[in-house]
């Protein structure tokens, strides 16, 4: 059945995370806009002095306070290889945390499984920056919708209005009836405790048999004694009730552990005015929100909120991109393969609604430039071959699909019937063949600057 989960607390497990202490200065003209917008086209009395914020406002981060008796059986259970099937294989393994909670290497996907020859079928996304992400919706979170099941709002959607998203108008595509939020490239599951069982369980990854064989694994940990403690001496009577007490309390340690959401990025530092801009990073900042650029601000919102929440830089919307096939998946061996994203073959609850099939979802840019593969599928292995691609996807489609026969492929990915799902009215995807590209190469330079300054642990004045 096609329910929304959006009962009681919206957000995953907590948005009360942040304290309200301290005022919030948001300069009156800039409201939540970019302030790259302002970059663009400045007032004299606006430029900024030597890549410094002119408009330096105090954000609101998680308070970094010791972690409660659930949340420290939550990271016993995150790092524990044991309840894989190698013994070889934890949470942290494919999110490691010298890696921004990303995979550790290159691989399109990771490996696992029994023997960890067996390969998985999407790049591992990011653990960081999911407190506050709300579940899985079409159109806002918000009251109206807080009732109408998924299928309705589905159908509500084909004939609603949709606003193009650019960077300065990205309040107003936030109200768009598509599909946000959620968790997994799919959004399949909606708090972080469903999250932790997939991979627990798939037989591709840690590969951990059934509900049964975790628990007695549970029940035979140095923990063992934690779990009886919090959840009562009967709990490993029930398999069922001691796995899903134990991923509860993954969710919680990374709910409350900050180093899963320090926000603690030169680009941080830079909108409390405590650090500069160089003048690379500076014009991409000024990039990254021109909508006749880069336009990235479209999808992978820059701005703190009225509050001063600090930005997550996306906007949890679902695109239908059209990135290429790639090889080096073992699954695309088999050329009928689609990953359809929303539509399955993981998800199964959304696939009559082919509207939505080629989407994923829109990943943070926090720490981007600390991964070493991108989009769902691992194509791309640096930065600058994924600006390229939003370069020259439809303005030299042959610079980035392989040609058959003499053709180009473009958007080789994707069934042909679900071409018209791609995007191709957002920039800078709304240009044809033989337009010139939205970005020079000395404007990717610059945007790729501007990205690096989004890694967190910057250490400046």
């Amino acid at each position: 059945m096609l329910m929304t989960m959006r009962s009681g607390v919206r957000a995953l497990i907590g948005v009360g995370l942040f304290t309200a202490a301290g005022a919030v200065v948001i300069a009156a003209g800039f409201g939540v806009q970019p302030l790259a917008t302002a970059f663009a086209q400045p007032a004299p009395s606006a430029l900024p002095a030597e890549g410094e914020n002119p408009l330096p406002i105090r954000l609101l981060r998680p308070p970094a306070n010791s972690l409660s008796a659930m949340a420290q059986l939550g990271r016993f259970v995150f790092f524990d290889a044991s309840l894989s099937s190698s013994g070889k294989l934890s949470c942290a393994s494919c999110h490691s945390p010298e890696h921004a909670y990303a995979a550790p290497g290159d691989l399109p996907a990771m490996l696992g499984g029994p023997d960890m020859l067996r390969q998985g079928v999407r790049a591992v996304p990011s653990l960081m920056y999911l407190e506050r992400q709300l579940s899985f919706s079409i159109g806002p979170d918000n009251d109206q919708n807080e009732n109408v099941d998924l299928a309705q709002l589905a159908v509500s959607s084909l004939d609603a209005p949709r606003v193009q998203k650019t960077a300065d108008q990205a309040n107003q595509s936030a109200g768009n009836m598509v599909p946000q939020g959620g968790l997994f490239w799919d959004g399949r599951a909606n708090t972080l405790q469903n999250q932790a069982l997939s991979p627990l369980l798939d037989p591709r990854e840690m590969d951990g048999g059934s509900i049964a064989i975790v628990a007695e694994k549970l029940r035979n940990a140095p923990y063992a004694s934690r779990m009886l403690q919090l959840f009562g001496p009967r709990l490993f009577n029930d398999p069922h009730l001691a796995v899903a007490e134990a991923l509860f309390a993954v969710g919680r340690y990374q709910i409350e552990d900050r180093s899963f959401h320090p926000y603690s990025s030169k680009f941080d530092y830079w909108l409390e005015g405590k650090a500069s801009f160089t003048p690379s990073e500076l014009r991409g900042y000024v990039l990254f929100n021109d909508k006749t650029k880069a336009n990235c601000g479209g999808c992978h919102a820059d701005q703190p909120s009225r509050e001063g929440l600090p930005p997550r830089f996306t906007d949890t919307q679902y695109e239908a991109l059209g990135v290429p096939r790639n090889d080096a998946l073992l699954v695309n061996q088999d050329p009928a393969y689609f990953d359809l994203g929303i539509c399955g073959p993981y998800r199964t609850d959304m696939s009559a609604e082919t509207q939505y099939c080629g989407m994923f979802t829109t990943p943070t840019l926090r720490n981007v430039a600390t991964r070493r593969v991108f989009f769902h599928n691992g194509v791309y292995r640096t930065l600058q071959q994924v600006m390229d691609f939003y370069n020259f996807r439809d303005t030299a489609p042959e610079k980035i699909y392989l040609r058959k026969q003499g053709t180009v492929q473009k958007f080789d990915d994707l069934p042909a019937r679900y071409h018209g799902n791609v995007d191709v009215a957002d920039p800078p995807f709304d240009r044809h063949a033989g337009d010139t590209p939205a970005m020079t190469a000395d404007d990717e330079a610059d945007i790729i600057a501007f990205l690096q300054t989004l890694n967190d642990g910057y250490e400046g004045r």
